[in-house]
């Protein structure tokens, strides 16, 4: 292709970068939010509308950018009992999805939540717990001290769980394990809130800027309903975050000051189970 092709396809497409806006789907955060709740309560009174799942949808998938009509990013717990898209009764384009077990924020998911808020250009973020969750009754129970034994792949994936699992025993102290448990989920979602303000510099920006809104949430695999936990939590923990000197400061990648000293697991490090995992991270939260 000859250069002044090249230039002119480039600078078509920084015009068309420069007119869109902020937010291609014009929706507030809080418009955004309450997408989600309505589109809740239709799942849960069996009157789902399944919007944007047909063959114009998918046309449109096929040919604009998910950045024009997704207002959502949401992490969620890999659960197969948690199906986002339809609790949320939202379609193709809409929200941008991030699932791990436990809904846990370490690297990998820490950058796709960036991408979700920084380039898809979404204006809310949702972290999504569940009851009944296997993954923080697993951590529960190593903490306890009768954890079973895990592949090796699972500890350094769940000992995220574990200072949400501390604070809620903490709070609990004379609770039975499985009153624990349900304790432990909430405190897990601020631990994921947590978690991303130390990883992600770019994250806290946008919030401080009022250019994204974080929430959390609680799923009931049970009944079908969301409930939404108190937004001022998540003020809390990012103030806690930008006093804590560990935090991530850099917000873009390359050049120093990026990686292991701000949670980085490096290659070839030792993890330990769950029980015996740093507690350091979400302390000051409690």
């Amino acid at each position: 292709m000859k250069k002044g092709v090249i230039k002119t396809v480039v600078g078509a497409c920084l015009l068309a970068l420069a007119a869109a806006p902020a937010f291609a789907t014009d929706l507030t955060a809080d418009q955004a939010l309450t997408k989600l709740k309505e589109g809740n309560e239709r799942f849960v009174s069996g009157k789902s509308m399944h919007p944007h799942t047909d063959a114009a949808r998918l046309a449109q998938a096929g040919s604009e950018d998910q950045g024009n009509h997704a207002f959502a990013t949401v992490i969620s717990c890999s659960d197969s009992r948690v199906p986002v898209e339809r609790l949320f009764d939202t379609g193709i384009m809409d929200t941008f999805i991030i699932r791990v077990a436990g809904n846990v924020v370490d690297t990998d998911e820490a950058g796709s939540i960036e991408y979700g808020l920084a380039h898809v250009n979404t204006p809310l973020f949702v972290v999504l717990g569940h009851t009944q969750c296997g993954a923080v009754k697993a951590v529960t129970a190593a903490v306890k001290g009768h954890g079973h034994e895990l592949e090796i792949n699972i500890p350094p994936l769940v000992d995220n769980i574990a200072p949400a699992v501390e604070r809620a025993i903490a709070d609990n102290p004379k609770a039975e394990e499985k009153d624990i448990v349900p304790a432990a989920i909430v405190e897990n979602v601020w631990q994921s809130v947590h978690d991303l303000f130390m990883r992600s510099a770019k994250v806290r920006a946008m919030a401080k800027d009022g250019k994204v809104k974080v929430v959390g949430a609680l799923y009931n695999v049970g009944t079908g309903k969301v409930e939404w936990l108190p937004e001022d939590k998540v003020s809390t923990i990012l103030a806690e975050v930008e006093k804590n000197p560990k935090r991530q400061m850099q917000a873009m990648a390359g050049g120093e000051g990026h990686g292991d000293a701000h949670g980085d697991k490096k290659e070839g490090e030792k993890h330990e189970e769950p029980k015996k995992a740093e507690h350091e991270k979400g302390e000051e939260h409690k």
